[in-house]
């Protein structure tokens, strides 16, 4: 099992990035925020990982921090969420956000994130619900903040930025656009134009 990698930052392409360890290059799956909190491309980067194994292809997913990761296990096991929804979970609510919301039993606010339907919101409320329980005091261990992520400083890659993790989050092209053409303003980073642009939608 690989459970940590640190290298280079070779490319950034949400929601994958090429990380060089020794000249072997890792594509590597990850929520946004992670993608969030990176570094620049060129420079080191240490991720937390989680190593899929399936019949058609191995596929490493990484975090920014072994919090986001324990979420990421706790959600694979739950029936009828693979490891492409609990990216889209962790990428679609903010980590706080979400542990609220299984612990209200709002499945309103999680049929928001692409992909979850009423059926998976209520079984992540009722399956989550104990697991969080396990996990340590109402799931307040796995808490991670979105204020504490790196913001971007350009508007035109803040931009470019919002839109291509919004269609990795399963949103159309032109609904990507419309949406981050409509919230964007000048000072915003990325992470504002994304979460804006989620709320209006």
């Amino acid at each position: 099992m690989i459970g940590r990698i640190q290298g280079t930052l070779l490319e950034n392409k949400a929601p994958e990035l090429l990380v060089d360890v020794h000249g072997l290059g890792y594509e590597i799956q990850c929520p946004l925020s992670t993608i969030f909190a990176l570094p620049a491309t060129g420079e080191i980067v240490t991720l937390h990982t989680h190593l899929a194994i399936r019949e058609d292809a191995h596929v490493l997913y990484g975090f920014a921090t072994q919090k986001e990761r324990t979420l990421f296990r706790t959600l694979i096991k739950i029936s009828g969420v693979g490891p492409k929804l609990a990216l889209a979970i962790l990428s679609g609510m903010e980590t706080n956000r979400f542990i609220q919301s299984i612990q209200d039993q709002d499945p309103g606010a999680l049929v928001k994130i692409p992909g979850v339907g009423k059926k998976t919101a209520e079984r992540l409320i009722v399956e989550m619900k104990d697991k969080l329980a396990q996990l340590g005091s109402q799931g307040a261990e796995l808490i991670t903040p979105m204020e504490a992520l790196v913001e971007k400083n350009s508007r035109t890659d803040a931009l470019q930025d919002a839109e291509g993790a919004l269609i990795a989050l399963g949103y159309k092209p032109t609904q990507a656009s419309k949406a981050v053409s409509n919230v964007a303003a000048d000072g915003m980073s990325s992470e504002d134009i994304i979460r804006a642009a989620l709320k209006a939608m």
